[in-house]
């Protein structure tokens, strides 16, 4: 109907990204932001410090306000699969439905009755139980997290099924396969220290830009070592989970794993790792490439020899496996979108080593008895501006994970063109797109202004003996207390 270029395949992709990549921008702040207040009111319960029993209080309204908007945009993208993607649905239905129904009864019921609780009842039960209650929090929106990734995992690396004859859909065999599944265990810690990185980086940068205007410096500078500390610890766990998962993409997803390392032909033995190159993928080459010597084999295998099979033989060895399926039959090729991964692994790559390294410098200058971190503003703008850069990593982690298994929504089972809901159309699919980037452009603009506040308003803002946003005055008195009728 539009001659423009437009197709139900093509909105369906963008439709399923734009949702995606919006709402994981609040999942990994969210989970990592709960264990970061909880470690700060840990710290509180165990030293009775009542600047980080604050802290506790003021990064948890950010938190509260990543969670409602994450809700809503995971709500968005669940109405987006059965609109769209109502053949995967139907295909996936029985693995899907298992970890979905668990995530949304247990986990999220968990997550939301712990975060009722943790907000509305400072003071009202002892400290340490108090305290359980954003741990039960925090362990509740990582138990969601393992349920979804047990899902995406499957669709990776699919295990414990059959395909049922007579319906031609996937059936679950061993629900036990599914959580023990090597690509859930490879994924699931890479995602949880990048929402540890996420979060710390957040709490280190808002801290700084507040320092900057030598606002509550005792305050944020607290916060700041809290971030940078947690920060660099999941920067850390970060590059040990990504090596592991990223080694053990070179069997199970190859083409994935070449293109990562923008390889069209085999590696030499002297394992060439390019920090740029120019990648021609209309004619499946590499037209230059600047290079250090033995790195692929150093991230690839540990040593300094072995070889990496290059996307051109990986492709052959993919038509060869299922051209003579019924599923390989309608693929032309096995080649992934090669840019998009060279350049999103490089920066995840590069990003975790400046992480790193802002933590450390960081740490340094905040020492305590040393005021060098004030002096320093330009480390406090870069460190600013760096509250941001987390976001984009995981966003580059994400296409990846999803871009990488291209032509595929389940690997090896299910095309993505056979995906898509035969009932979706053109204009459809437009107007939605339309109508979702304009809720998702709101929701954001309305996260950042409200976080904006907090941070404004600083810590004087957080009541000690309750959680509203202004502080309670002396004269204000309770109506049914009694003897107030006579005061009147």
């Amino acid at each position: 109907m539009l001659n423009i270029g437009l197709s139900v395949l093509g909105l369906s992709r963008f439709q399923f990204a734009m949702t995606t990549v919006f709402h994981f921008f609040f999942v990994p702040f969210s989970i990592g932001l709960a264990f970061i207040v909880a470690i700060m009111e840990t710290v509180y319960v165990v030293k009775k410090d009542e600047t980080y029993k604050n802290m506790a209080k003021f990064w948890g309204k950010i938190f509260l306000f990543s969670f409602a908007v994450g809700v809503v945009t995971g709500i968005i993208q669940e109405f987006q699969f059965g609109m769209n993607w109502s053949e995967y649905s139907r295909f996936m239905g029985d693995i899907f439905g298992a970890p979905l129904a668990i995530e949304a009864l247990a986990a999220f019921f968990m997550e939301s009755t712990f975060i009722g609780l943790w907000m509305f009842t400072w003071d009202r039960f002892n400290k340490v139980v108090h305290c359980l209650f954003i741990w039960l929090t925090a362990f509740g929106s990582t138990l969601s997290a393992l349920w979804i990734l047990a899902a995406n995992s499957f669709m990776q690396n699919p295990v414990g099924y059959v395909i049922n004859s007579q319906t031609h859909r996937v059936n679950m065999t061993s629900f036990s396969a599914v959580l023990t599944n090597r690509q859930l265990w490879n994924e699931f810690p890479h995602v949880i220290f990048g929402a540890f990185l996420t979060a710390s980086f957040v709490v280190a940068g808002a801290s700084a830009w507040r320092l900057l205007k030598k606002d509550h410096e005792h305050f944020y500078r607290k916060s700041l070592k809290v971030g940078l500390i947690i920060g660099l610890c999941a920067c850390l766990g970060s590059i040990w989970s990504g090596d592991t998962q990223t080694r053990y993409l070179i069997n199970n997803q190859p083409m994935k794993f070449s293109a990562m390392e923008g390889l069209y032909k085999n590696s030499t033995k002297k394992g060439d790792w390019a920090l740029g190159a120019g990648i021609d993928t209309n004619n499946h080459k590499t037209t230059w490439s600047i290079d250090i010597p033995y790195v692929l084999n150093i991230l690839s295998y540990h040593k300094l020899s072995g070889t990496v099979k290059g996307q051109n033989q990986v492709n052959k060895e993919l038509k060869a496996k299922y051209d003579g399926t019924k599923q390989g039959q309608k693929i032309k090729n096995y080649y992934v979108p090669t840019k998009t991964l060279f350049w999103s692994f490089r920066l995840m790559a590069f990003s975790a080593g400046l992480f790193a390294l802002i933590a450390i410098v960081g740490l340094w200058l905040n020492r305590e008895k040393s005021n060098a971190i004030m002096r320093q503003r330009w480390f406090l703008y870069i460190m600013g501006l760096c509250l941001w850069l987390p976001f984009i990593v995981n966003t580059a982690g994400w296409f990846i994970t999803e871009f990488g298994r291209y032509p595929w929504v389940v690997y090896g089972l299910l095309t993505i063109a056979d995906a898509v809901s035969p009932t979706s159309t053109v204009l459809g699919l437009l107007f939605t797109n339309i109508v979702y980037f304009l809720i998702f452009a709101s929701l954001g603009a309305v996260m950042i202004i409200l976080s904006h506040r907090v941070l404004k308003s600083g810590p004087d803002s957080v009541m000690t003996d309750g959680y509203s946003s202004k502080p309670e005055k002396s004269s204000d008195k309770d109506p049914y207390e009694m003897g107030a009728a006579h005061n009147d």
